[in-house]
Order: C-alpha cells, then structure tokens, then sequence
C-alpha cells in the first residue's frame, strides 16, 4: 500500500498509573518513574442523568480519552468523524449477562442488552457530544490499535477531514479475565488532522511492514504495553512524549506492522 500522512493536534491517554496525557508524557520523556495505580474513570458530565448511570467501564473510558483530546486541540466533538477501536466490549456487562443466562430465571435486564453490543461506547459518544459525522467501529483482536490508526488515516486522506481516533479496551472479571488476561481499562486518543497548522503536534506517515513491532526500553512500561490492546500504541506515544523524530512498528494482523514515521512539529 502506498504511505499515508496525517497530523496530530490532540492527544488522549487514561491507563492504570497514566490518568491522562500531561502525566503519560512526563513518564515516557523520563522526566518521573512510572508509579502503577488503578485506572481512574471520571463520571460522563456530558451524558445526561438517565445515560450516566447506565454508562459502563468501557463507555466512561473512551468518552475520558477522545474527550481530552479534542479539548487539547480545541476542536469541536460534535463536527468530528470517529474511528471507535476495541477488541473486546464491555467485559462486565458480558459477565453478568452470562450469569443471567446461565441461571434458572434468565431473564436479561434491557438495560444490559443494549450495553452488550460492540459499538456502545460509539453511541453513547454521540448521546454526550451530539456527533452526527461519520463514526466507524472495528475490532481487530490484538491489533485493535493499529488497525484503528491505518483506518484513520485512510479517512483523513480520503476525506479531507479531521478524524478522531479512540482507542480502548478493558478488563473481564473471572472466569472469562482467566482467558482473556487484561487487568485494567486503558485508552489512548488521536485527534487526526488533513493538513499542516498551528494546532498540529506532529506528522505521522504509515505504511504496512513486516519487521517485528517496537517494544519499550523500560520492562515495566513494556509489560504495561503488553496488558492491554489498546496500549500497543505506547510505542508511539513515547515518541510523541520525547519529541523525537523516527519510526516505530505497530503490532498488527501477522505476520503485518504497521509502520509509523514520526516528525515532531
């Protein structure tokens, strides 16, 4: 495939230790040590009453992470596209629904079922914001992040349009957690741009390779890379965080990377 090219104007981060991108970019400059601690969900203010209560782990996740990063590019949500990049759902709406079905009433709350879909989060971001643009939901297993930037920027350049990328995923209580061992929500946010300006951040060029995906120089930071899928992006970040110019290997569909050149602006 040919590279393509977008710019960064808004960057979003909420993981267990990172609880947003200020910090993120603090630990992965090396300016302080990573300190793990839960991930932290603030409450969707934007949702109404009846949808915040009703907002899941996963919804509260990725409403925090695209949120900040719109707000740092000061951009407007409700005109935006999105890209919604998970490779699961909300693990303990799907746990408790088990458990319903698995018991001798199995009757299923209303309110579960329409949480156990994969594109919630997608939903209830148009509920908070009022987005009518298009909105796109994949799921590409451990690849979900790689697979949500390339499809990114195959819609900048398509469409001359800003696009915002969200990133998630989070964890399964036991027995499913035993099989599927992600131990705590994380997010990462992208706020895409078609063309150079004040606001942009850096320049991202991307074009599918085989070399092996980059790891992390830090073993924790790398093991805290390898717990969740949507932290398969940190690589990136730490880029972004440095401000420094290179190119690092997302992990993708095998025996696939996604190849990411970063120009700091």
């Amino acid at each position: 495939m040919a590279a393509l090219t977008a710019w960064i104007d808004g960057i979003g981060l909420l993981a267990p230790g990172l609880p947003d991108w200020a910090a993120g970019q603090a630990v992965l400059a090396g300016q302080v040590n990573y300190a793990a601690a839960p991930t932290l969900l603030p409450a969707p203010e934007l949702l109404p009453p009846a949808e915040r209560r009703r907002a899941s782990r996963v919804v509260k996740l990725a409403l925090a992470t695209g949120l900040e990063a719109v707000r740092q590019a000061g951009a407007d949500a409700s005109t935006l596209a999105t890209i919604f990049a998970a490779s699961g759902g909300d693990g303990h709406n799907c746990h408790a629904l088990c458990e319903a079905l698995a018991s001798d009433d199995r009757q299923v709350s209303p309110t579960r079922f329409h949480n156990s879909v994969h594109n919630t989060a997608a939903g209830y971001w148009g509920i908070a914001t009022g987005a009518m643009a298009p909105c796109q939901v994949l799921c590409a297993y451990d690849a979900s992040f790689a697979a949500g930037v390339l499809d990114a920027l195959a819609q900048v350049t398509a469409s001359g349009r800003p696009v915002l990328l969200v990133a998630y995923d989070a964890e399964y209580p036991e027995p499913i957690r035993s099989l599927r061992k992600v131990p705590d929500a994380a997010g990462i946010a992208l706020l895409l741009s078609p063309a150079q300006s004040s606001a942009n951040r850096a320049r991202l060029t991307v074009r599918l390779d085989d070399g092996a995906a980059t790891t992390l120089a830090d073993p924790v930071l790398e093991a805290l890379r390898l717990s969740n899928p949507a932290l398969r992006g940190l690589p990136l970040l730490d880029c972004l965080a440095r401000r420094a110019a290179g190119e690092v290997r997302l992990e993708y569909l095998a025996p696939l990377t996604l190849a990411v050149e970063v120009a700091p602006c």
